[in-house]
């Protein structure tokens, strides 16, 4: 009988890593505590690893809250189709951790941009990167927003660096929708770190014009890579699935954006 456990027991370890090709890699969750709330982060690894020098802390799209959370054991949590949160594991090398930022407690409904910009969010922020950094060591980190985490991230780099070296803002929310105002130039221009702005040159989301964030990136002298080509397109021109979500061209872009990292130099365009 322990026999036919064990193998049921691994057949549903396989079947949840085919699914989610990230559960092959560590994965836990970070928890700070603040007044009246907290907020949490899915950090993710290599199994077995226990020596770490970079953080890539990951805010993802629309809404922003992925309710992560732990029932019976497991790592449970929303937006799982999300680029940053589905195509995490690509981040992943020697010494380097992700950090999927939830949005607060008392903010998984109602995350709208007015309360990103304010300085309460700079404090959750702030708590849940020393909790991380606490517990795996001193960590270089860099910011990451897609879509509408674009609009986290550029605030979270105007008000949390350090312990933030640089914000790579891709998909990047600059139009104004129902939640806000989106991605401004006058938040960029109060960013006292290095920007990164990568985009798809056919992102066909009305609120991620290409256009738009190319003049962000002239008039704030910030370097924009464009990415090209795609593969296995579906979904709502907002949806994951596309190229807003740079879909079939996830490798490449996250590697242009490690580059980016490592060597604080510019990478090329990333084409098919």
């Amino acid at each position: 009988m322990l026999g036919i456990a064990l193998i049921g027991w691994a057949a549903q370890q396989a079947a949840a890593q085919s699914a989610d090709p990230n559960a092959a890699l560590s994965n836990e969750v970070v928890v700070a505590q603040l007044p009246g709330r907290s907020i949490s982060a899915l950090v993710t690894h290599r199994p077995g690893a226990t020596k770490f020098t970079h953080a890539i802390a990951l805010f993802p799209g629309s809404p922003g809250y992925i309710n992560l959370r732990v029932e019976g054991g497991e790592v449970r949590f929303g937006l799982r189709g999300n680029f940053l949160i589905r195509a995490r594991r690509h981040f992943i090398e020697d010494g380097l951790l992700t950090v999927v930022i939830d949005a607060p407690s008392d903010r998984q409904v109602n995350f709208w941009h007015s309360y990103r910009a304010s300085d309460r969010y700079g404090e959750d922020v702030k708590a849940v990167v020393d909790a991380v950094s606490r517990k795996f060591g001193a960590l270089d980190w860099t910011f990451i927003g897609t879509s509408e985490g674009t609009v986290s991230a550029v605030h979270a780099a105007r008000m949390v660096s350090p312990p933030a070296k640089r914000v790579a803002l891709t998909s990047s929310l600059v139009t104004p929708s129902f939640a806000g105002p989106g991605v401004r130039v006058s938040d960029v221009r109060q960013v006292n770190i290095p920007v990164l702005w990568v985009h798809h040159r056919n992102d066909p989301c009305t609120y991620t014009q290409y256009p738009r964030v190319k003049q962000y990136a002239e008039e704030t002298k910030t370097p924009l890579v464009t990415v090209t080509g795609a593969g296995d397109v579906r979904g709502n021109p907002c949806d994951a699935y596309t190229q807003h979500g740079f879909v079939g061209v996830e490798i490449k872009t996250i590697k242009a954006i490690l580059s980016w990292v490592r060597t604080g130099a510019v990478p090329p365009d990333v084409t098919e």
